[in-house]
């Protein structure tokens, strides 16, 4: 079989709610374009019915594989389905779809142009951020000049969820990777820099939507001291050395 040309990942917690609509949508998009793709669900720890609610679009959705695994955490959940995949471009996308399917289009290079990794953006001019509390948007202002201040300076946005790697580049940050919570974003990150790879940044419109499964205080608090350690880490070389396994 070919490689496919694009591979989306949905890491699913508890997401029996908002998983069925996701993939509908996602499968009405797919079937539509002129390339090759697959789907990986990765459902990991879940208290509810995700796991059977994924596998039950496999006989409308050939192209989906659904993975478990046994412990919760989005950035284990993420490395999973990104290793398992086999696209030659892989992106990560939040169970809600925050961002309209259709903008997935945005992340596959156009007349032959490449990427190393490209990440969905709500901080550019062009971006559009729809219905989100002023709170919320101050909230996550802060954790990300926290994040550039301390390790990414120069990306205005890493905590957005939509995130693409190219093949090879992927195969190599994400064995890498060491956090398999929410911080990773900003791990992997760090890694493809200290590999010497570009990341370029997309305009999204993106939409608040209730439901996320990040507890504010107590997540940023945990967050911060992950940013101390992907400090540490970075300047130790531990990102050089593709040993530790999460």
């Amino acid at each position: 079989m070919a490689q496919p040309l694009l591979s989306v990942i949905i890491p699913a917690h508890n997401e029996a709610e908002r998983l069925a609509p996701s993939l509908t949508q996602l499968n009405a998009f797919l079937v539509q374009q002129p390339y090759q793709t697959e789907v990986l669900v990765v459902e990991n720890g879940s208290r509810d019915t995700t796991f059977e609610i994924a596998s039950n679009f496999i006989p409308q959705m050939a192209n989906l594989r659904v993975l478990q695994e046994a412990q919760p955490g989005k950035g284990l959940a993420v490395r999973s389905g990104m290793l398992a995949a086999q696209g030659k471009y892989r992106i990560f996308c939040d169970a809600d779809f925050s961002m309209p399917v259709e903008e997935i289009s945005k992340f596959i290079p156009q007349s032959g142009k490449n990427y190393d990794v490209a990440i969905g953006s709500r901080e550019l001019p062009e971006s559009r951020r729809i219905n989100e509390p002023e709170y919320r948007h101050r909230i996550g202002r802060v954790f990300n000049s926290m994040v550039r201040w301390s390790v990414l300076p120069g990306l205005q946005d890493t905590q957005c969820g939509f995130k693409a790697f190219r093949d090879e580049v992927a195969d190599k940050v994400f064995n890498i990777q060491t956090l398999p919570g929410w911080s990773f974003d900003a791990e992997v990150l760090v890694i493809a820099r200290q590999l010497g790879y570009k990341i370029y940044e997309i305009p999204i419109t993106w939409y608040y939507k209730p439901g996320t499964r990040l507890h504010i205080l107590k997540d940023s608090f945990k967050m911060a001291l992950d940013l101390l350690t992907i400090r540490r880490n970075a300047r130790q070389g531990v990102y050089e050395h593709p040993q530790t396994k999460i």
